[in-house]
């Protein structure tokens, strides 16, 4: 199926590895022009070699005067903007909330809801202009339901519908529509992490973490990448077009996070 998205315009923070580089590799298989940032070196490094097609540059989301360079360089690259994928985002800590250092709940918000923040604001004025413009935000299902020993990914991931919600109001003069995907257990590193963490801190194994995660959902398997990656072209390419304030799960259902 064509979607039309040939020459679109695309931004993708976090785009070196993981969730991100397989959105980025999509819109690129799409016939999309894409730009990445990460603040991975290596990962950057590594993307160079393995997707020279993909433009990319090191920026940390949480760094406000990087992350305008990084939009304003991209725009320029790119010839415009049409479409900002606001992926970068991190776990976070995994405790009891008096158990968390306070440091480590700032960085989190400072990466997952302000860092979304500074990209919509750097992105704005570029986007004004095109003919089909829209921003994708990464929640996840923890934005949805309460997420125990994950306060701060949690309270982050649930601001990001919030934000994704009002921008949609705000920027539906401009014809700016914009969405948030909540998914659910990724397959990959991170989730493998996340697991391991919990289970450290249950004092259990991280099998016994991941047959929970699977069992509170009704399709029991983990979300590969390339779903998300194929609702986010969806979402930017025409047939989207009145899509817009929507926080969209694919998750298999997850009914909870406990």
């Amino acid at each position: 199926m064509d979607l039309g998205i040939k020459g679109l315009r695309v931004v993708v923070t976090a785009g070196a590895d993981g969730i991100g580089r397989e959105v980025a590799r999509t819109f690129l298989r799409e016939g999309a022009l894409v730009h990445v940032c990460d603040v991975d070196r290596s990962a950057l490094a590594a993307l160079a070699t393995s997707d020279p097609k993909l433009k990319a540059a090191l920026c940390d989301v949480s760094d406000r005067n990087a992350v305008t360079r990084f939009i304003d360089s991209a725009a320029e690259a790119l010839g415009g903007l049409d479409c900002l994928i606001n992926n970068a985002g991190i776990a976070g800590p995994t405790g009891r909330v008096d158990d968390i250092p306070p440091e480590e709940w700032d960085h989190t918000l400072a990466v997952n809801i302000t860092g979304q923040f500074n990209c919509v604001r750097a992105a704005l004025r570029h986007l004004a202009k095109s003919n089909n413009p829209s921003i994708i935000n990464l929640s996840s299902a923890a934005g949805r339901l309460g997420f125990p020993l994950r306060t701060p990914y949690a309270a982050s991931k649930w601001a990001v519908v919030g934000f994704t919600k009002s921008l949609a109001i705000e920027l539906g003069p401009l014809n700016i529509r914009v969405n948030a995907i909540q998914p659910g257990a990724v397959e990959g590193d991170r989730i493998r992490r996340v697991f391991a963490a919990k289970a450290q801190v249950r004092g259990v194994s991280m099998q016994t973490i991941a047959d929970e995660a699977m069992s509170h959902a009704s399709i029991k398997e983990m979300i590969a990448p390339q779903q998300l990656a194929d609702m986010m072209v969806f979402l930017a390419s025409p047939r989207g077009r009145t899509v817009s304030g929507q926080a969209i799960s694919i998750c298999g259902d997850v009914q909870s996070l406990a």
